[in-house]
Protein backbone atom coordinates (compact mmCIF):
# COMPACT_ATOMS: atom_id res chain seq x y z
CA UNK A 1 0.00 0.00 0.00
CA UNK A 2 1.14 3.67 -0.81
CA UNK A 3 2.81 5.80 2.03
CA UNK A 4 1.13 9.13 2.69
CA UNK A 5 3.15 11.35 0.23
CA UNK A 6 5.63 13.42 2.32
CA UNK A 7 5.10 16.95 1.60
CA UNK A 8 7.93 19.25 0.19
CA UNK A 9 10.16 21.04 2.86
CA UNK A 10 9.78 24.94 2.73
CA UNK A 11 13.11 25.56 1.35
CA UNK A 12 11.94 23.33 -1.49
CA UNK A 13 9.35 25.34 -1.75
CA UNK A 14 11.53 28.57 -3.08
CA UNK A 15 11.33 29.94 -6.45
CA UNK A 16 14.99 29.81 -6.74
CA UNK A 17 14.82 26.04 -5.55
CA UNK A 18 11.70 24.74 -7.30
CA UNK A 19 13.04 25.76 -10.84
CA UNK A 20 13.51 22.59 -13.21
CA UNK A 21 13.49 21.17 -16.40
CA UNK A 22 10.39 21.01 -17.99
CA UNK A 23 9.10 18.70 -21.32
CA UNK A 24 8.60 20.88 -24.22
CA UNK A 25 4.79 19.42 -25.16
CA UNK A 26 2.03 21.25 -24.48
CA UNK A 27 -0.44 19.64 -21.59
CA UNK A 28 -2.96 22.46 -22.75
CA UNK A 29 -3.29 24.98 -26.03
CA UNK A 30 -5.84 27.80 -26.01
CA UNK A 31 -6.37 29.59 -29.77
CA UNK A 32 -8.37 33.00 -30.39
CA UNK A 33 -10.74 31.57 -28.24
CA UNK A 34 -13.59 33.72 -28.00
CA UNK A 35 -17.38 32.80 -25.90
CA UNK A 36 -20.52 34.92 -25.81
CA UNK A 37 -23.64 33.85 -24.15
CA UNK A 38 -27.36 35.44 -25.17
CA UNK A 39 -28.90 36.79 -22.45
CA UNK A 40 -32.62 37.98 -24.10
CA UNK A 41 -31.29 40.95 -26.68
CA UNK A 42 -27.84 41.06 -24.74
CA UNK A 43 -24.68 39.16 -25.89
CA UNK A 44 -22.14 38.79 -23.45
CA UNK A 45 -18.49 38.15 -24.30
CA UNK A 46 -17.31 36.39 -21.36
CA UNK A 47 -13.64 35.55 -23.56
CA UNK A 48 -12.36 38.26 -25.58
CA UNK A 49 -9.87 36.33 -27.41
CA UNK A 50 -7.67 33.96 -25.66
CA UNK A 51 -4.63 32.54 -26.47
CA UNK A 52 -2.03 30.60 -24.16
CA UNK A 53 0.11 27.52 -23.72
CA UNK A 54 0.87 25.63 -21.03
CA UNK A 55 3.41 22.86 -20.91
CA UNK A 56 3.53 19.00 -19.44
CA UNK A 57 4.38 19.57 -14.96
CA UNK A 58 3.64 23.17 -14.70
CA UNK A 59 1.91 24.52 -12.21
CA UNK A 60 -0.26 28.01 -13.10
CA UNK A 61 -2.30 30.17 -10.98
CA UNK A 62 -5.06 31.97 -13.55
CA UNK A 63 -6.21 35.20 -11.14
CA UNK A 64 -8.86 38.68 -11.97
CA UNK A 65 -11.11 40.14 -10.44
CA UNK A 66 -14.66 38.23 -10.14
CA UNK A 67 -16.48 38.33 -13.94
CA UNK A 68 -13.03 38.34 -15.58
CA UNK A 69 -13.74 35.24 -17.46
CA UNK A 70 -11.84 32.83 -14.92
CA UNK A 71 -14.92 29.89 -14.66
CA UNK A 72 -15.68 30.39 -18.68
CA UNK A 73 -11.95 29.39 -19.16
CA UNK A 74 -11.96 26.60 -16.81
CA UNK A 75 -15.37 25.23 -18.24
CA UNK A 76 -13.16 25.55 -21.76
CA UNK A 77 -9.94 23.81 -20.92
CA UNK A 78 -12.19 21.29 -18.78
CA UNK A 79 -14.45 20.09 -21.73
CA UNK A 80 -17.32 21.65 -19.78
CA UNK A 81 -18.59 23.52 -22.38
CA UNK A 82 -17.11 24.73 -26.37
CA UNK A 83 -15.94 28.23 -26.85
CA UNK A 84 -17.70 30.37 -29.70
CA UNK A 85 -14.60 30.53 -31.93
CA UNK A 86 -11.18 29.63 -31.36
CA UNK A 87 -10.04 25.81 -30.51
CA UNK A 88 -9.04 24.22 -27.17
CA UNK A 89 -5.65 21.40 -27.55
CA UNK A 90 -5.79 18.85 -24.49
CA UNK A 91 -2.48 16.64 -25.69
CA UNK A 92 -2.79 18.18 -28.74
CA UNK A 93 -6.25 17.07 -29.78
CA UNK A 94 -8.73 19.64 -30.73
CA UNK A 95 -11.58 18.74 -27.79
CA UNK A 96 -14.01 20.61 -30.39
CA UNK A 97 -13.80 17.54 -32.70
CA UNK A 98 -14.60 15.08 -30.92
CA UNK A 99 -17.89 13.47 -30.22
CA UNK A 100 -20.15 12.94 -26.73
CA UNK A 101 -18.42 9.23 -26.38
CA UNK A 102 -15.20 10.92 -27.01
CA UNK A 103 -15.36 14.25 -24.82
CA UNK A 104 -16.87 11.83 -21.87
CA UNK A 105 -13.82 9.78 -22.18
CA UNK A 106 -11.53 12.94 -22.20
CA UNK A 107 -12.84 14.06 -19.31
CA UNK A 108 -12.98 11.39 -17.29
CA UNK A 109 -9.55 10.27 -17.82
CA UNK A 110 -7.00 13.09 -18.79
CA UNK A 111 -8.93 15.70 -16.73
CA UNK A 112 -9.11 15.82 -12.90
CA UNK A 113 -11.58 18.51 -11.43
CA UNK A 114 -11.28 20.49 -7.75
CA UNK A 115 -13.82 22.62 -6.68
CA UNK A 116 -14.27 25.09 -4.35
CA UNK A 117 -17.37 23.62 -2.63
CA UNK A 118 -15.48 19.75 -2.35
CA UNK A 119 -18.55 18.47 -4.29
CA UNK A 120 -18.46 15.27 -2.83
CA UNK A 121 -21.80 12.68 -2.04
CA UNK A 122 -23.06 13.58 1.12
CA UNK A 123 -24.30 9.68 1.48
CA UNK A 124 -21.15 8.21 -0.16
CA UNK A 125 -17.90 7.29 2.19
CA UNK A 126 -14.52 8.93 1.18
CA UNK A 127 -13.30 5.60 -0.68
CA UNK A 128 -16.84 5.55 -2.21
CA UNK A 129 -16.39 8.99 -3.64
CA UNK A 130 -12.79 8.25 -4.86
CA UNK A 131 -13.55 5.40 -6.41
CA UNK A 132 -16.97 6.37 -8.23
CA UNK A 133 -14.80 7.94 -11.32
CA UNK A 134 -13.03 4.38 -11.77
CA UNK A 135 -16.02 2.72 -11.98
CA UNK A 136 -16.95 5.21 -14.96
CA UNK A 137 -13.75 4.40 -16.44
CA UNK A 138 -14.58 0.54 -16.39
CA UNK A 139 -12.12 -0.67 -13.46
CA UNK A 140 -13.62 -3.48 -11.75
CA UNK A 141 -14.70 -2.77 -7.66
CA UNK A 142 -12.19 -4.22 -6.32
CA UNK A 143 -9.43 -2.52 -8.51
CA UNK A 144 -11.22 0.27 -8.05
CA UNK A 145 -11.46 -0.60 -4.25
CA UNK A 146 -7.43 -1.03 -3.80
CA UNK A 147 -6.28 2.45 -5.61
CA UNK A 148 -9.00 4.14 -3.88
CA UNK A 149 -7.35 3.00 -0.59
CA UNK A 150 -4.03 3.78 -2.29
CA UNK A 151 -4.92 7.21 -2.97
CA UNK A 152 -6.46 8.03 0.55
CA UNK A 153 -3.46 7.24 2.07
CA UNK A 154 -1.28 8.96 -0.25
CA UNK A 155 -3.39 12.54 0.63
CA UNK A 156 -3.43 11.30 4.08
CA UNK A 157 -6.83 9.86 4.44
CA UNK A 158 -5.80 6.08 5.49
CA UNK A 159 -7.55 5.94 8.61
CA UNK A 160 -10.90 7.98 6.98
CA UNK A 161 -11.61 6.15 4.39
CA UNK A 162 -15.33 4.94 5.85
CA UNK A 163 -16.00 8.53 6.92
CA UNK A 164 -19.13 10.28 5.24
CA UNK A 165 -18.20 13.93 4.43
CA UNK A 166 -20.17 15.35 7.19
CA UNK A 167 -17.78 13.39 9.21
CA UNK A 168 -15.09 14.97 7.84
CA UNK A 169 -13.05 19.04 8.62
CA UNK A 170 -13.10 21.32 5.65
CA UNK A 171 -10.05 20.38 4.45
CA UNK A 172 -10.49 16.57 4.96
CA UNK A 173 -13.15 16.86 2.57
CA UNK A 174 -10.97 19.15 0.16
CA UNK A 175 -8.44 15.90 0.42
CA UNK A 176 -11.23 13.68 -0.74
CA UNK A 177 -11.81 16.16 -3.58
CA UNK A 178 -8.01 15.94 -4.69
CA UNK A 179 -8.07 11.84 -4.14
CA UNK A 180 -10.82 11.79 -6.15
CA UNK A 181 -9.37 14.37 -9.16
CA UNK A 182 -6.95 11.63 -8.87
CA UNK A 183 -8.38 8.92 -9.10
CA UNK A 184 -7.99 8.29 -13.18
CA UNK A 185 -4.27 9.57 -13.12
CA UNK A 186 -5.21 12.32 -15.38
CA UNK A 187 -2.37 14.33 -17.24
CA UNK A 188 -4.76 17.35 -15.64
CA UNK A 189 -6.02 18.94 -12.65
CA UNK A 190 -8.13 21.70 -12.85
CA UNK A 191 -8.48 23.47 -9.56
CA UNK A 192 -11.50 26.14 -8.68
CA UNK A 193 -10.21 28.22 -5.88
CA UNK A 194 -9.31 25.04 -3.79
CA UNK A 195 -8.33 26.90 -0.61
CA UNK A 196 -11.62 29.01 -0.95
CA UNK A 197 -13.76 27.56 2.34
CA UNK A 198 -10.69 26.36 4.24
CA UNK A 199 -8.89 28.30 7.25
CA UNK A 200 -5.15 29.51 6.53
CA UNK A 201 -3.79 26.64 8.12
CA UNK A 202 -5.95 24.08 6.32
CA UNK A 203 -5.23 26.05 3.17
CA UNK A 204 -1.85 25.79 3.00
CA UNK A 205 -1.31 22.36 3.78
CA UNK A 206 -3.87 21.44 0.88
CA UNK A 207 -0.95 23.64 -1.48
CA UNK A 208 1.86 21.97 -0.34
CA UNK A 209 -0.34 18.96 -1.54
CA UNK A 210 -0.86 19.94 -4.75
CA UNK A 211 2.53 21.20 -5.19
CA UNK A 212 4.43 17.96 -4.02
CA UNK A 213 2.02 15.99 -5.95
CA UNK A 214 2.79 18.47 -8.91
CA UNK A 215 6.58 18.34 -8.33
CA UNK A 216 6.77 14.43 -7.85
CA UNK A 217 4.47 12.65 -9.82
CA UNK A 218 4.48 15.19 -13.10
CA UNK A 219 0.95 16.57 -12.91
CA UNK A 220 0.11 19.76 -14.97
CA UNK A 221 -1.69 21.70 -12.38
CA UNK A 222 -4.44 24.84 -13.17
CA UNK A 223 -5.98 26.67 -10.33
CA UNK A 224 -8.06 29.68 -10.75
CA UNK A 225 -7.53 31.53 -7.42
CA UNK A 226 -6.85 34.79 -5.21
CA UNK A 227 -4.73 33.32 -2.35
CA UNK A 228 -1.39 34.48 -2.20
CA UNK A 229 -0.17 31.29 -0.93
CA UNK A 230 -0.88 29.52 -4.25
CA UNK A 231 0.91 32.53 -6.89
CA UNK A 232 3.62 31.61 -4.23
CA UNK A 233 3.88 27.84 -5.20
CA UNK A 234 3.31 28.27 -9.05
CA UNK A 235 5.45 28.96 -12.10
CA UNK A 236 3.62 30.83 -13.84
CA UNK A 237 0.67 33.51 -13.47
CA UNK A 238 -2.24 34.22 -15.60
CA UNK A 239 -3.56 37.41 -15.09
CA UNK A 240 -6.81 37.55 -16.86
CA UNK A 241 -9.17 40.80 -17.11
CA UNK A 242 -12.20 41.28 -19.18
CA UNK A 243 -12.30 37.93 -21.05
CA UNK A 244 -8.44 38.44 -22.00
CA UNK A 245 -4.91 37.44 -20.85
CA UNK A 246 -3.24 40.95 -19.47
CA UNK A 247 -0.31 39.84 -18.17
CA UNK A 248 1.79 36.40 -17.84
CA UNK A 249 4.25 35.82 -15.47
CA UNK A 250 6.97 33.91 -13.81
CA UNK A 251 6.81 33.22 -9.79
CA UNK A 252 10.56 34.64 -9.81
CA UNK A 253 9.51 37.99 -11.91
CA UNK A 254 7.16 39.31 -8.93
CA UNK A 255 7.49 40.14 -5.22
CA UNK A 256 4.51 38.71 -3.16
CA UNK A 257 3.63 39.41 0.16
CA UNK A 258 1.16 37.96 2.41
CA UNK A 259 -2.23 39.12 2.12
CA UNK A 260 -0.86 40.92 -1.26
CA UNK A 261 -0.12 40.81 -4.92
CA UNK A 262 2.07 43.11 -6.89
CA UNK A 263 1.74 45.60 -3.63
CA UNK A 264 -1.92 45.56 -3.72
CA UNK A 265 -3.93 44.03 -0.95
CA UNK A 266 -6.13 40.78 -2.39
CA UNK A 267 -9.18 40.49 -1.50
Amino acid sequence: MSEAVQPLAEEELKPEKRARELPEENAVRVRNVIKKYELGTVTVEALRGINLEIRRGEYISIVGPSGSGKSTLFNMIGGLDKPTEGRVYIDEVDIAQLDAYELAWLRCRKIGYIFQSFNLISVMTALENVTLPMIFAGKTADESIQKGIEILTIVGLGDRIQHKPLELSGGQQQRVAIARALANDPAIVLADEPTGNLDTKTGLEIINLLKTLNAKNGVTIITATHDTKMLDVSDRIFHLVDGKIDKIERRDEIKLQVGMLDGEEVG
